[in-house]
């Protein structure tokens, strides 16, 4: 058993309990405390991903082995897919925490703040490495109930009625996962992944594994916010303080809805055409219609909020056409070039999209304000702000040389030998809009004429703020570097092998 796994979630766990304890002594205690934990968390994904070399790693909580070749105690697992995911969390969470140093000051009880994030981020990884349905559902509500908490931090009416909804649809997708959960448990008797797989069978009863597989899209799909299962997130991104729009966006949506369902189609469930049609038709609604309601947008954390649905759109689309493929048992070459486009896609969005959001928190943090039609002539006030929100925009419009461009031309390219040729079309046209629609943000914010009388009340944010950003700009431009077929193949391949063989994640866990 590998001694690092239950790390990711013991560690933010005990920051979080540690911040409340060490508040009430020292002022700034939770500040350094959260970003020790998350430094820590960082450091461990990043040698996870580097050493992991294709392996699935088991953690036997409690040291419970199989009886009779049944897990009866709780598994967690980790593999290149994990792996991938951790570092996304982590490395995305350690950078927020740093932009908070200073942002985060401007609001009172600033150790409850970090607080909710250690236990934000401990939810999340409890949910990327549980091997059962069981404690994936539990580590899910605790991410999700230190949200909540997270987007009303303000406690303005605007943050309030967002959390509100954020809560209600919250709870709605747990009641279907929960639901699902169920009917699981009710046929398989067990409720770790690589055993449902096996109890469940080859020839399940057919209305009984539609249905379960009906309850966890919906369920999960609302946590990704896929279209039509969206209403909530504009509200909840937008209000959030920025770093908490930034982790929401950038990482919670990917771990609690998009990791869940990809596993749980690749590792639990056997693929079916109609469910991958269903999944693929989601991805290419989320595209077109969250990349309409963006462009008409002012208010720029909307307009970023709604490209979130749109660009996780591409992710599911791909990974749709890659199940596709897979079900019908042709051109598994394609299929495993799909997945890897949209695995790639969360990985970059992770980087931009998060980058975005920071921009926009010091816009705002500068400005006073969050409307383009307010702002202007802000680049030569914010430069680092300027430069770094222009990287951010042009990879989520895919122009080369950002990492946005090359996963973009990957899904595009597995669209076109799959033969989906109006999917590729698509996807083309999107991103075009997308283009469009961050030109508009990059002409209104930073290159229209000046609000007069207010150009010696704007600077650049303070450093902490600007290191965060300046990081995550730098990496939408190395992390094209995965485009490059042998670091792809140190990275991406591993990750695509456990989910398009199923049986190397069943067999390691079940000893078979």
């Amino acid at each position: 058993m590998n001694p690092l796994i239950p790390l990711f979630i013991a560690v933010p766990l005990a920051g979080a309990f540690l911040t409340i304890i060490l508040g009430r002594f020292l002022r700034d205690a939770g500040r350094y405390t959260g970003l020790l934990v998350l430094l820590c968390l960082a450091a461990v994904s990043i040698f996870a991903a580097a050493t992991i070399n294709g392996e699935v790693l088991a953690y036997k909580v409690g040291g419970w082995e199989p009886v009779n070749g049944i897990p009866i105690g709780i598994y967690m697992v980790m593999d290149n897919f994990t792996a991938l995911v951790l570092c996304i969390i982590n490395i995305v969470g350690f950078l927020a925490l740093i932009y908070s140093v200073t942002y985060i000051s401007q609001y009172t009880s600033e150790n409850y703040f970090y607080s909710l994030f250690c236990l934000m981020v401990a939810g999340m990884n409890g949910v990327v490495l549980s091997g059962d349905l069981f404690n994936i559902f539990v580590f899910l509500e605790i991410a999700s109930i230190a949200s909540y908490a997270l987007v009303a931090f303000g406690v303005e009416r605007e943050q309030l009625e967002a959390t509100f909804k954020y809560q209600v649809l919250g709870g709605l997708a747990s009641l279907l996962i929960l639901f699902g959960i169920g009917l699981i448990y009710w046929k398989a008797k067990t409720l770790n992944i690589a055993d449902i797989k096996i109890a469940m069978g080859s020839n399940p009863d057919k209305i009984h594994y539609t249905v379960i597989q009906l309850l966890l899209l919906s369920g999960f799909g609302l946590k990704a916010a896929v279209i039509p299962f969206h209403a909530w997130l504009p509200d909840a991104h937008s209000s959030a303080p920025s770093p908490i729009s930034a982790m929401l966006s950038g990482v919670l949506i990917k771990a609690a809805g998009i990791y869940v369902l990809i596993r749980i189609f690749f590792n639990m469930f056997i693929i079916s055409s109609e469910i991958a049609v269903l999944i693929t038709t989601l991805g290419a609604l989320s595209m077109v219609i969250g990349v309409f309601l963006a462009i008409g947008q002012w208010d720029i954390k909307r307009l970023l909020a709604y490209h979130s649905i749109s660009q996780m759109g591409y992710v599911i689309l791909s990974v749709g056409i890659g199940m596709i493929l897979l079900a019908r048992g042709t051109k598994p070459e394609v299929a495993t070039l799909a997945i890897s486009g949209g695995i790639f896609h969360l990985i970059n969005h992770a980087a931009f999209k998060s980058l975005l959001f920071l921009n926009a928190g010091a816009i705002e943090y500068r400005t006073g304000t969050r409307n383009l039609k307010e702002m202007g002539g802000l680049s030569g006030l914010m430069p680092a702000t300027s430069s770094t929100s222009f990287i951010a925009s042009m990879s989520i419009s895919g122009i080369p040389p950002f990492n946005g461009f090359f996963s973009k031309l990957i899904i595009i390219i597995a669209a076109i030998l799959g033969k989906f040729y109006l999917l590729a079309l698509i996807a083309v046209i999107v991103s075009i809009i997308t283009l469009a629609s961050f030109l508009k943000f990059q002409r209104y914010a930073f290159y229209n004429k000046a609000v007069v009388g207010r150009e010696q009340e704007i600077r650049e944010v303070p450093f902490p703020m600007v290191f965060s950003m300046v990081i995550l700009g730098l990496l939408c431009v190395l992390l094209s570097l995965l485009a490059i077929p042998q670091i792809r193949d140190m990275f991406l391949t591993p990750a695509i092998k456990v989910l398009t063989d199923p049986q190397l994640y069943t067999s390691t866990i079940l000893g078979m």
